[in-house]
């Protein structure tokens, strides 16, 4: 094949494409609602999600009392959910299933609000506020939907989820234990095991808080120490009780054991006292 084959192929490619243009840009301007909405099914089915969404933003609101209007306002959202708009996607969906919840479309309406919601968690250094929101979402799927397809799917969601809040308490809570505050630490990992019983940073915050309790005993004054080496042997029976093959299993043993040889300087100095 020569240079000018391809040159018009090129060519009636570039042509197209104006046309296509040409014609989304009537569309816009057209005040045809009907011609404008067959218009966004066709960009919708053809997976042109930008052009559906636009004349859809523009017609779904004229359509409120017609047998389309429903399906307007489902493809409307979901058109914004294909293009990562999830501001958006999130009003539309929750708009589209509280006004038509016996829809067919109901059901998909509201997982995919949810995820909308999913979407927009940020990393779990940030303000989790919009996890939080995404998790009540969800939990209102799987109670009005209990026997959905989607169960798994927003049950592995919620676990991320779930996790990612997990993440942001531990780390809050082991930042005392890094600057090496070991009272505000041993409390900190101590709420944290309470409220996190199941977390996947249970482990850690269980020897942490062994640590923490035990270096808090250290540097405490002498008519205190007693008292708290008694906690840190609380804190070793609770974790080799729940995690006896720890990877941490040496280092609580190691700290065991100073706190007994501790516990017997102590008692020893006090029975000489009392002699």
């Amino acid at each position: 094949m020569n240079r000018g084959f391809f040159h018009s192929i090129a060519l009636f490619c570039l042509l197209l494409l104006a046309t296509g243009c040409s014609n989304f840009q009537q569309l816009l301007k057209s005040n045809d609602v009907s011609k404008k909405y067959q218009a966004a099914l066709e960009y919708y089915e053809q997976e042109e999600f930008y052009r559906a969404s636009q004349l859809l933003d523009q017609v779904t609101d004229l359509m409120v009392g017609t047998e389309e209007a429903e399906k307007a306002q489902f493809y409307r959202a979901k058109s914004h959910y294909m293009q990562g708009n999830y501001i958006l996607s999130n009003a539309y969906f929750r708009t589209f299933y509280t006004t038509y919840p016996r829809s067919p479309f109901a059901e998909e309406a509201m997982f995919l609000q949810a995820q909308s919601l999913y979407e927009q968690s940020p990393s779990y250094q940030e303000d989790q506020t919009p996890t939080l929101t995404a998790i009540e979402a969800y939990e209102e799927f799987l109670v009005r939907y209990p026997n959905s397809e989607r169960v798994e799917r927003v049950n592995i969601a919620l676990e991320e989820l779930y996790t990612k809040l997990d993440r942001k308490d531990f780390n809050q809570a082991r930042l005392y234990y890094k600057l090496r505050y070991w009272r505000s630490a041993a409390v900190a990992l101590n709420n944290f095991l309470q409220e996190h019983a199941s977390s996947p940073y249970a482990e850690e915050a269980a020897f942490l808080r062994l640590d923490a309790q035990y270096r808090y005993a250290q540097e405490s004054v002498p008519d205190k120490q007693e008292e708290r080496y008694d906690v840190v042997l609380d804190y070793f029976q609770a974790f080799v009780d729940t995690y006896p093959e720890s990877r941490y299993k040496r280092d609580a043993e190691r700290i065991f054991e100073g706190v007994q040889e501790a516990l017997g300087t102590i008692r020893k100095t006090a029975n000489n006292q009392n002699s």
